[in-house]
């Protein structure tokens, strides 16, 4: 395996992990975006771990480290996660995986992120930055615990804006189910009832604009567990006996099975 780190605009980078070649086989890629509210970066659980899950599904994965701590405001994170993603299809060969099989997945305030770059790859702001729109487009998107809305949770957009008081028209310019349209990437979405931190409403909502917008998506809510049980297995238990839970760990393999489905209809298209 080789390991490497990826210089992107600004002070983001990327964390890659890359795969020996096989004979006649070609990885998917994979961005993983890790939470922490917009002002920290939970790479420890929701980085590297998800990162390694996530290869013996045939994926190359890429640790997205973006700004945090209300260092600049949106859209500068979905600009870093675009550029990430036209990174990796722009060096697909050298980085061992296929330019039109590239997912995000994001836990929390990263799932926020890996949303924005499946709904906002058409943002001006993103082509300004030199990124074509079809470049940033992600092939489908994985959302764990994901932050939504900023009805059914503030700080993480406080943060996001750079602003204890944000205005009606910046919530809405970051509410990720006010802009779900037909040509937004499909979704794999997971969360548990009970989540006291980021409120199952969030997916809920989401789901909804998705079904409305006649765009796939897939949806897994389990019944008990707490806000960020990343894996869902011992290797990110950390402590916490209901991070840790049989059914909840199958999300990967879940993910990755919805993945295979995603690519199979956009190649027979």
């Amino acid at each position: 395996m080789k390991f490497e780190r990826i210089e992107l605009s600004g002070s983001a980078y990327m964390e890659a992990y890359i795969a020996d070649p096989v004979k006649d086989f070609t990885r998917r890629a994979l961005l993983v975006i890790p939470g922490g509210g917009y002002h920290g970066i939970c790479s420890a659980r929701e980085g590297e771990p998800i990162a390694m899950a996530f290869l013996p599904y045939g994926y190359n994965a890429f640790v997205l480290h973006y700004t945090v701590g209300r260092l600049a405001p949106f859209p500068c994170q979905e600009i870093e996660a675009a550029s990430a993603i036209a990174y990796v299809k722009a060096h697909a060969e050298e980085l061992g995986v296929k330019a039109d099989e590239v997912f995000a997945v994001g836990f929390s305030a990263g799932g926020h992120l890996a949303a924005s770059t499946g709904v906002f790859w058409k943002l001006d702001a993103v082509e300004r930055a030199g990124i074509s729109p079809s470049s940033a487009r992600p092939t489908g998107v994985m959302l764990i615990y994901p932050v939504i809305s900023p009805e059914h949770h503030r700080g993480s957009f406080e943060n996001l804006l750079c602003t204890d008081t944000p205005t009606r028209e910046q919530l809405e310019a970051v509410a990720i189910e006010r802009h779900v349209d037909a040509d937004s990437s499909p979704a794999f979405i997971m969360h548990t009832s009970n989540d006291s931190v980021v409120d199952v409403k969030n997916s809920l909502v989401l789901a909804s604009a998705y079904r409305d917008a006649g765009v796939e998506f897939e949806m897994h809510i389990y019944p008990d567990a707490p806000h960020g049980a990343a894996l869902g297995n011992r290797i990110t238990r950390c402590g916490v006996e209901k991070w840790e839970d049989p059914a909840i760990a199958r999300w990967v393999e879940h993910a990755a099975l919805w993945a295979d489905g995603v690519c199979k209809k956009q190649n027979k298209e």
